[in-house]
């Protein structure tokens, strides 16, 4: 059963993966079309598993971030963290988010990739 907020609404848990890229811009094309492939897969097994969506990634700062949320963090992981360990890009993690975006007070565990 999903939580909800005070307004009675379903709450979005997040599984935020943070990877490290080749320079301090958007990386090379290789690690693009590398997350782009782990997206697609992503977004298959998290559609099967019936846990969530995957919402995409961002690239920034020598960095990407990949998204997805869904009513429960762990469940969510478990079904993306073959993908996310095949990615070979390090350092890496990820944080799980056990509340909404909004709630500053939603508990996170981070977990070394």
């Amino acid at each position: 059963m999903a939580d909800t907020d005070e307004a009675g609404n379903d709450v979005e848990y997040a599984v935020i993966a943070h990877y490290r890229l080749a320079d301090a811009g958007l990386g090379d094309p290789t690690q693009r079309e590398a997350v782009r492939q782990a997206g697609a897969l992503l977004t298959e097994v998290i559609e099967q598993a019936d846990v969530g969506e995957f919402d995409g990634n961002e690239y920034g700062g020598g960095e990407v971030a990949i998204y997805a949320y869904g009513s429960d963090a762990d469940a969510l992981f478990a079904v993306m963290v073959p993908i996310l360990n095949d990615l070979p890009f390090r350092p890496s993690h990820v944080v799980l988010r056990y509340g909404s975006v909004v709630d500053p007070s939603a508990a996170e565990h981070r977990v070394e990739l």
